[in-house]
């Protein structure tokens, strides 16, 4: 009897968090995708906001997706796309909406879009999100490192002209590779606390965070005055 009154009560605790099959999505980025003009990015992001809810509910995966996460690191920031924190594991992901021919390997420092005549080069997304994952490993330095994992998700229509590297999928492909990752591996108490600590350390998700963000990049990427 005690047993179930436990299980009763921590069932209930994530009903009142909003962790129930990913029924809860994130608030701030409806709001947020509301108020902003529908740039590419955020389309992107959007559907994969949506595609992790549904195969949470679909699968019966208990988890919680948190999306557009800043977090000050190292006297800048760092923003993140996705996190899905669920019995899965946690998962750190980097949104690319691309039409057009992409080119690129796991190696490269920059990959290559080509759409018409034009040709477009980005910074390798597997790249990004490597810093991403580090940021996240030591926010839940309770979890051991094999259990946060890097996925990149490509919508849009662009078409790969290479090889898709590893852990690197179309929106289409979420269900499968998500299904590779073994259930059950992080407790749902677990799960509780990565929510409650990201929750109290990320930045708050609005357009003056966002700035920051961006004065942040600017400064990383501004040339050296060596004068």
């Amino acid at each position: 009897m005690l047993a179930f009154l436990y299980i009763f009560g921590l069932f209930f605790c994530f009903i009142l968090g909003g962790i129930f099959f990913g029924k809860k999505t994130n608030n701030n980025f409806e709001k947020k995708t509301k108020k902003k003009q529908q740039s590419k990015g955020n389309i992107g992001e959007e559907l994969v906001s949506k595609k992790l809810n549904s195969y949470l509910i679909n699968e019966q995966v208990m988890g919680i997706v948190v999306n557009n996460v800043t977090l000050s690191v190292d006297g800048g920031t760092t923003q993140i796309d996705h996190i899905l924190i669920c019995t899965k594991g946690v998962f750190v992901i980097e949104t690319k909406h691309y039409s057009g021919l992409i080119y690129g390997n796991a190696k490269d420092k920059k990959w290559l879009q080509v759409l018409f005549k034009k040709r477009s080069q980005f910074q390798n997304p597997i790249h990004q999100n490597y810093k991403h994952i580090k940021a996240i490993q030591a926010l839940f330095d309770f979890v051991p490192v094999e259990q946060i994992k890097s996925l990149v998700v490509f919508t849009g229509n662009g078409e790969f002209k290479t090889s898709r590297p590893k852990d690197v999928i179309l929106l289409d492909g979420m269900r499968d590779w998500m299904n590779q990752h073994e259930d059950h591996v992080v407790t749902l108490n677990k799960i509780q606390f990565c929510y409650g600590r990201l929750e109290f350390l990320r930045l708050p998700d609005n357009e003056q965070t966002d700035k920051l963000h961006l004065q942040n990049l600017s400064r990383q990427h501004a040339p050296l005055n060596l004068l």
